[in-house]
């Protein structure tokens, strides 16, 4: 017999062996295969993890840079203010209740500070692989708290989906061990309820869209979007300028992978990889498309828990395969080996504990789901668990900009000469770029965008900021790009609204043209008894 008969001899004898194994093995229960309960996910909670603290990081730092003009003791919106409020009108007890926050104890510009400090040091470690339960619990109890103070600049879907997000990845590590290896594997059920929040995300964002606006039925909301979207970047700019076919497909993708592909995320194995790939596809075009801060790394986190190691494995290259594998205690192909030790019987018991609380406060987020009339964004428990999310359920058609102007000259006449300032990425100067941002979060900016198309009672805080630039105050300086009174600040403040449309390619130098609509926020003096009223209504200093 020669060679190659020989060769083919072993390899039919591996096969008829293989074979043999598989049919003398116990078939799994028909729910344990749907969920794929005998695959590991020891390489999917590396990836999950270290994209989790780079989000915490962003977060924090965010906070730990910005607080203090917004939330701070002389901010915007003082977070201490905003508590002794809730104090007064519920009482102590009820308030704990309603707003739960380690703030309580300490509403000060340095316990903010400390704790955001804190929470940027452990997601770095959490990034670099140095985590465990109780890390992942401190970084939710921190950033829970810090959300729970931020009144109006976090008040957006994507800090409740982060405490969430956060609060399931505390069961998806040991307690006992730090770092990913040697740890033990994760519960399987904790990657099904991953695979929960990313059903509810998705297809909140797409029910939603059908419910809310026509133009995502006739398919044509992208055509308004790239433009009026909250901070556009440079290839929103490019998209804006795309044939209708373009933006009519792009439409209809966006309803496959909202509304088609979560109901693929409890499907068969292949099914779940196919849904796992359309969703990070899916929000790295958004990523890539405009600034939406961190949302779209978020919703990244749980759509991996789509995947499986021996999915993740494949993307490890061949020459490195074998020793990645052999340290999360796979063999090349991504199957455990008994290096991997399954996780203990109290980790199991505190797994499924959890899993059993998310069933019960998910029933009003499914009813939410099917409600004509859904609610985005809302969450149903104080601790933010189980929430209901949605995105642009409505589109704006026309983007328009709240620009505010100062003047040093004491007497407003036709002749007064008025100066801009200038936010970090808010459309302003229709001669400046639209920046790259995200994952940072410029809030104030955010804030802007909504003032533009909200009536001035809505949004208070816009005059609390005009007076601090009638005080020349520093603090705010730090949320501006350019402030074109750096030495002495102005003698009179307004607000104009304008309408901006983005140019195309061809037209000139200038990324935006735009036209006055009329004032949005009337002359301002720092004396102006109407001013000092204002603020002692709501509690601001002046």
């Amino acid at each position: 017999m020669g060679d190659a008969d020989t060769r083919d001899a072993e390899v039919d004898d591996s096969r008829i062996r293989a074979l043999e194994q598989e049919l003398s093995s116990p078939r799994p229960h028909p729910i344990a295969r749907f969920v794929s309960w005998g695959e590991s996910y020891v390489l999917v909670r590396f990836v999950l993890l270290r994209l989790l603290g780079l989000v915490y990081l962003v977060a924090f730092l965010v906070t730990l840079l910005q607080f203090r003009p917004l939330i701070g003791s002389d901010g915007l919106e003082p977070a201490g203010l905003f508590l002794q409020r809730v104090r007064t009108y519920f009482g102590l007890g009820r308030a704990v209740w309603k707003l739960p926050t380690l703030f309580w104890i300490d509403s000060s510009d340095r316990a903010i500070a400390v704790v955001a400090c804190v929470g940027a040091a452990l997601a770095l470690a959490v990034l670099v692989g140095v985590t465990n339960a109780a890390v992942m619990f401190v970084l939710w109890t921190l950033y829970f708290s810090i959300l729970h103070i931020g009144q109006t600049f976090y008040g957006y879907g994507w800090e409740m989906q982060l405490c969430e997000t956060g609060f399931i990845a505390i069961f998806l590590c040991p307690l006992a061990t730090i770092g990913p290896f040697r740890a033990r594997a994760p519960p399987p059920i904790i990657i099904l309820l991953f695979r929960w929040l990313i059903f509810r995300i998705m297809l909140g964002a797409g029910l939603i869209k059908l419910r809310g606006d026509l133009c995502w039925k006739n398919l044509t909301c992208l055509q308004y979007h790239w433009e009026t979207q909250p901070i556009p970047n440079p290839i929103s700019w490019l998209l804006n300028a795309a044939p209708a076919w373009f933006d009519k497909v792009g439409t209809a993708v966006n309803h496959l992978v909202e509304v088609g592909a979560p109901w693929l995320a409890f499907g068969p194995r292949r099914a779940r990889i196919i849904a796992g790939c359309l969703f990070i596809g899916f929000q790295s075009f958004l990523i890539l498309s405009g600034n939406l801060s961190f949302l779209n790394w978020l919703t990244i986190v749980p759509a991996l828990a789509c995947f499986d190691d021996r999915a993740l494995i494949r993307v490890v290259p061949r020459r490195a395969r074998l020793r990645v594998a052999a340290r999360f205690g796979l063999d090349e192909e991504g199957r455990p080996t008994e290096a991997l030790l399954p996780p203990t019987k109290w980790h199991r018991g505190a797994a499924w504990g959890y899993a059993l609380v998310v069933g019960f406060l998910s029933m009003n987020p499914i009813v939410n789901l099917t409600s004509s009339r859904q609610a985005m964004n809302t969450s149903f428990d104080p601790l933010d668990l189980v929430n209901t999310y949605g995105a642009f359920g409505s589109v704006n058609r026309r983007r328009y900009e709240v620009v505010i102007e100062g003047t040093s000259d004491p007497q407003i006449d036709a002749h007064t000469q008025w100066k801009e300032y200038e936010f970090p990425c808010k459309p302003g100067d229709p001669e400046r770029a639209p920046c790259f941002i995200s994952p940072y979060h410029e809030r104030l900016d955010w804030q802007m965008w909504f003032a533009a198309f909200s009536p001035l009672r809505s949004q208070p805080w816009i005059v609390h900021l005009a007076a601090k630039l009638l005080e020349g105050d520093r603090l705010i300086d730090t949320l501006l790009a350019r402030d074109p009174f750096p030495d002495k600040p102005p003698v009179w403040v307004r607000a104009q609204l304008y309408r901006y449309r983005f140019t195309r390619p061809g037209d000139g130098k200038a990324w935006w043209q735009r036209t006055l609509v009329g004032p949005y926020l009337p002359l301002l003096k720092l004396d102006s008894p109407a001013l000092g009223s204002f603020m002692r209504q709501h509690g601001w200093t002046h």
